[in-house]
This record gives structure tokens, C-alpha cells and sequence, in this order.
């Protein structure tokens, strides 16, 4: 079997797949890529047996035929090689590759294609289709707060719940919970499914160069993102997911509006003086001003600092742990941002103070940590 392939074509389809690619596999054939060959295209696959990706580009090739190929090594070899056209030759006998470029010839060993694992098919699916860059936001928006409990699967997730309205994304850790929704998207019947951030995160890396809609079907057990020449199909987390909605506060009298890259460089700051294991900051609101505090008694550290903001509501102290707050900031875009609470001891809701897109909605909810002394 013998095909011409671009080397740089063929390098930037398969980084797009090789996050699937584990360190530690219990099948030896998963080190590989998986090369079918047939009509002028050849379609290239990795898998983790959770999570399969498949990308397909054209190549010069006479023949029909499957091969796979070791993964690292393919990698290293074309990230090291300048644009050129690549003459892949392989026996199918004995699974021997040769590569010849222009300066040269690099022999491998591959393994018989047909003991790599079938990729699923999600039967019987319910279908949506998406935009790139709506997906691509709200998976950037809200994956930082899904969990990594093992104990809690459900948590470790992003929730997709889908009407004939809108499109909502959660995700939460039990401290900190992020809601984002999109009235420009729809489904044509109500379902939700929770899926693992692993593939989610495979597809933000390559969502950002594409322009097109993305196809999503999924059943109980297994989704699948189509678009281009890719195709990502994983399987879902089991279980309910919370019901989150019973979580945010609906009371909020207390208004704090500030600018958001003022309060996080503050919190930024005032934070490299808190305790290391509680990561508390205090935030203290009267007037027109806010004092952010903080400090780490084991050591005697402590940073204040004061900034002007529009505060409406009651004087009220309270306590966050300053990485939820920086995290939250950070996934914000904009100029200005609104701090709802109720009480020192219910949660705060963070979420912008003007939308860029009246489609969409972003709802930041943090736990408050109990103020020392």
C-alpha cells in the first residue's frame, strides 16, 4: 500500500486528535494512529476507548488499505520535517513503513489496523446543530468549574440541558457553579446529558479555527461533535446531575458594580497574603467603597487595599476563597462586573454588568468561606 500525503497537512490534522492519546494505555494498539485509506482520502483515528476522534484529509493514493502507526513517533517525525510531500510505503505482511521525503527515508514498524478498536456508533441518536463559536464559549465559560472528584462523577462534567428555547450549560464543584445559556440555540425536544471534560476540552483546542456548525447526536450512552473533516464521539457520564437551579439565591438586595479588571488585579494581589490553606479574602462594602483584606496569621502577612465601586445595599463583610473569585474574573469579558448577595453566609452571584450578546446569558455563582475572628 502506497500513499502521498503534505507533511505539514498531515501534522496539523493529527495534533488536532492526538490529546485523545493516553500516556498509560492497557492496549498497546491505542500508542497508534489508525490509517484507513480509501477514495483519495485517508481518514485518521486515536482512541482511548472513552473518547475516539477521526479526521480526514486527501491524499494521492491507488490503493485501499489500513494500517496503524505508531503515534509519538509520527508525531516527533513530521513536527521535525519542513513542508513537503511525504511517500508513505507499507507492507502489509508485516506491517514494515518507510517514509521517503525529500532528504531522506525513515523506517517504523505499524501494527495490523483491523485489532484497532471499532470506533462506537451512537444509535438511534436525537440530533442539534450548533455554531462553533457558540459551543467554543460555552465550553471556555463554564468547564473551570466542573469538579475533579472522582467520588462524584456527575460533578466532574459539564451539564448540556436543551429545550425548544434555549441551550444551558452548568457546571459546578459544590463551591462554585457556573450557568451559562444561550437563547440564539434550540433543540427540537427537551434532554440533557452530562459530558466528560476530557473531550470537551479536545474540542475548545480545535473549535477556535472552525466556521462552521457542529452537528451533536448523542443517546443515554454516547454523544458525537461533527464538523469538517472531524468527528469526536465519547461516551457520557452516568448518573442525575443536581438539580442546580435550587442552589442560586433569588434575593439579592445587596448590589456590589465594579470594574472587573480593577477588583481582579486587587484580589490578585491582596490574595499572595492569605492563608495557604484557606485562600481567604475579605471583602468589606459600605458606601461607595470596598476594602479587600486578607491575611495569614501562621506567618503574621496581611495586604489591604481600598477601591471605589457603586454599592447598593446594606454595610456587609464577607468571605471568599480568592482562587474561586480570580477564576470567575478571569472568564469574564467584561469592562464591568455585578456581585449580588444576600448574606454573609449565602452564596454570591457574579455575572456581567452589560452583555456583548443579548442572546446570551452568564450566571457565576461562589460559596462564601467563613471569616476568621
Amino acid at each position: 500500500m502506497k500513499f502521498i500525503v503534505s507533511s505539514s497537512a498531515l501534522l496539523k490534522q493529527i495534533q488536532n486528535i492526538s490529546g485523545v492519546l493516553n500516556s498509560n494505555n492497557s492496549l498497546p494498539i491505542l500508542d497508534h494512529f489508525l490509517f484507513e485509506i480509501s477514495e483519495g482520502k485517508i481518514a485518521v483515528t486515536a482512541s482511548d476507548l472513552e473518547t475516539t476522534m477521526t479526521t480526514s484529509l486527501t491524499v494521492d493514493a491507488k490503493e485501499e488499505g489500513i494500517i496503524a502507526i505508531p503515534a509519538k513517533l509520527l508525531l516527533d517525525t513530521l513536527k521535525s520535517l519542513p513542508d513537503q510531500p511525504l511517500t508513505f510505503t507499507v507492507k502489509m505482511d508485516n506491517h514494515a513503513i518507510e517514509i521517503s521525503s525529500d532528504n531522506g527515508k525513515y523506517r517504523l514498524s505499524g501494527q495490523d489496523g483491523s485489532e484497532f478498536p471499532k470506533s462506537p456508533e451512537v444509535e438511534s441518536p436525537s440530533k442539534f446543530k450548533v455554531t462553533a463559536d457558540l459551543l467554543f464559549n460555552a465550553i471556555e465559560k463554564t468547564i473551570f468549574a466542573s469538579g475533579n472528584d472522582d467520588l462524584r462523577p456527575v460533578m466532574s462534567g459539564v451539564f448540556f440541558e436543551l429545550s425548544k428555547e434555549n441551550l444551558t450549560f452548568v457546571a459546578t464543584d459544590a463551591h462554585k457553579l457556573v450557568k451559562y445559556a444561550r437563547t440564539d440555540a434550540s433543540a427540537s425536544k427537551s434532554a440533557s446529558f452530562i459530558m466528560p471534560k476530557k473531550p470537551l476540552n479536545l474540542l475548545k483546542n480545535v473549535l477556535g479555527s472552525v466556521d462552521e456548525d457542529i452537528e451533536v447526536s448523542f443517546n443515554d450512552t454516547n454523544a458525537s461533535f461533527a464538523f469538517a473533516e472531524t468527528n469526536l464521539i465519547c461516551r457520557l457520564i452516568d448518573g442525575k446531575y443536581p438539580n442546580y437551579e435550587a442552589v442560586i439565591p433569588k434575593e439579592n438586595p445587596n448590589k456590589l458594580t465594579i470594574e472587573r479588571d480593577k477588583f481582579l488585579s486587587s484580589i490578585k494581589r491582596v490574595s499572595i497574603f492569605s492563608s495557604k490553606t484557606t485562600h481567604q479574602v475579605r471583602l468589606k462594602l459600605s458606601g461607595s467603597e470596598l476594602n479587600i483584606s486578607a491575611e495569614d496569621n501562621d506567618f503574621n502577612n496581611d495586604a489591604k487595599e481600598r477601591l471605589t465601586c457603586q454599592y447598593d445595599g446594606d454595610d456587609m463583610e464577607i468571605g471568599f476563597n480568592s482562587r474561586f473569585l480570580i477564576e470567575m474574573l478571569s472568564n469574564l469579558n467584561s469592562d464591568e462586573v455585578v456581585l449580588e448577595m444576600s448574606a454573609p453566609n449565602r452564596a454570591g452571584l457574579l455575572s456581567p454588568a452589560t452583555k456583548e450578546n443579548d442572546a446570551e446569558e452568564v450566571l457565576m455563582l461562589v460559596m462564601p468561606v467563613m471569616l476568621n475572628g
